[in-house]
């Protein structure tokens, strides 16, 4: 009956959060449907932007998600002020990593032409670029108010925010991409303001929501009250940068593989955009888990209960197991089918039903990793996971793929089998790391 009980916490704070991402998800699908039969060219400049900036967005919200032990512990404790001063702080350290995002992402907007994409992209690229880069910092001011609220475990509130944001972007694609309502047809670029508007009304939303509901008085009340304080900062910075760091070498393996198959062809990059549409339907569902894990974890570790520390990691990964079930099965049986949802082409079709199977076959080190890493997380020991995520991600998968994909000649294929090297080692380092550290606090309370 306890570990039923476990189990149905467990799920009524990651199903909230897994509803969110699924909006993430399908925002994603219609970008892509969309843009995909809007023009080929388009879908493949889409897919370059976007790993681009998935790699700087994914860093930005593994630095935020160093706000969520913090939050979790001192709510565990009962500490429901401070977790407003927390918040500020968190906000400040989110707007001064924006500033870094936005110059780093400046400077590879100025040498885009240096990186070997097709010349016919380059028009489309430029301009959906420039409109990205604006809506960078409203992601980092989302991220913060997301994990508070995710922290104090009112994943719900996060959940409708997310989800009236991507209908909103979803419905704004349509009028700007093709040119309804009035508005003119603009394509890419329609995209790209669409994504920008949702974005900062996303943050609107929250501040709403954080400055007058009466829920939040007692935060509010931290928040208002409490300081700008180095201690906070540092511990911010501490936490949120090597998850930064972790989050955001995984994506580099995912972004800098994308650049290697522009070098194969535009119809390679098109079908690789729609083969990350589909990737991120597992990934951020493991990810929604993955959140509740940490936060139910971090509740624990401020309680010093290392029992239901491990207990919890072992119970997320039972249900992550059971999601990469339910998500393996149909993408397998329509492998032949999707890549025509998104696009006329016959070419990026076949390509498309090729990676399916590479890609199932990395879904379990991806669960694994997400679960361990979450796990990690949970507990507030961050700083190894950059070092694994080095091994896994820049010694093992980038030049596994490359070896597979230019040296032996497999193409678009050959790039994709390197992905379950590294997310399965990946996944493996952080369980070991997760296993000794807990059994090393488990020794400790019980001396």
């Amino acid at each position: 009956m306890i570990i039923k009980k476990d189990y149905h916490k467990l799920l009524s704070l990651g199903i909230p959060i897994i509803i969110g991402q699924i909006g993430v998800i399908i925002l994603g699908f219609a970008d892509t449907l969309m843009i995909g039969h809007h023009s080929t060219k388009e879908l493949a400049a889409a897919s370059f932007v976007n790993n681009m900036f998935n790699l700087a967005i994914i860093f930005s919200t593994g630095f935020s998600y160093g706000l969520t032990p913090i939050v979790g512990s001192l709510f565990g404790q009962g500490k429901k002020t401070e977790t407003g001063q927390a918040l500020k702080n968190s906000l400040l350290a989110n707007t001064t990593l924006a500033l870094l995002v936005c110059v780093s992402m400046t400077i590879l907007y100025l040498n885009i032409q240096k990186m070997g994409q097709p010349e016919e992209l380059i028009p489309y690229i430029k301009p959906y670029f420039l409109i990205l880069l604006i809506s960078i910092p409203f992601v980092l001011w989302f991220n913060g108010f997301k994990q508070f609220a995710d922290g104090i475990t009112d994943t719900k509130i996060s959940m409708w925010v997310l989800l009236s944001g991507n209908v909103l972007n979803i419905i704004g694609n349509y009028i700007l991409i093709y040119g309804k309502l009035g508005m003119p047809e603009m394509g890419i670029v329609g995209a790209g303001i669409s994504t920008l508007t949702s974005r900062i009304l996303m943050v609107v939303s929250f501040c709403i929501i954080f400055f007058t509901s009466k829920r939040y008085s007692i935060y509010r009340k931290g928040f208002f009250t409490g300081k700008i304080n180095k201690d906070d900062f540092v511990q911010l910075n501490k936490l949120g940068w090597p998850i930064a760091g972790q989050m955001g070498m995984e994506a580099a393996s995912f972004s800098l593989s994308a650049i290697m198959i522009g070098w194969l062809g535009s119809m390679e990059l098109a079908s690789y955009q729609i083969m990350i549409a589909v990737s991120q339907v597992c990934f951020m569902m493991y990810y929604g888990m993955g959140a509740a894990v940490a936060i139910r974890i971090s509740y624990f570790n401020g309680q010093n209960d290392t029992d239901n520390v491990r207990n919890t990691s072992k119970y997320g990964f039972h249900i992550m197991l059971c999601l990469l079930i339910m998500n393996s099965i149909p993408i397998f049986l329509l492998r032949n089918h999707i890549g025509g949802w998104f696009t006329d082409s016959e070419t990026v079709s076949i390509m498309v039903a090729q990676t399916i199977i590479p890609f199932l076959l990395y879904q379990f080190g991806d669960a694994l990793q997400i679960n361990y890493a979450n796990a990690l997380r949970g507990i507030a020991d961050v700083k190894p996971m950059m070092l694994y995520a080095f091994i896994a991600y820049f010694v093992i998968s980038l030049p596994v793929g490359y070896i597979f994909g230019f040296v032996f000649d497999w193409g678009l294929i050959g790039v994709w089998m390197a992905f379950p090297f590294g997310l399965t080692s990946a996944g493996l380092m952080y369980w070991y790391r997760f296993r000794k550290m807990t059994h090393f606090l488990n020794t400790s309370q019980h001396k």
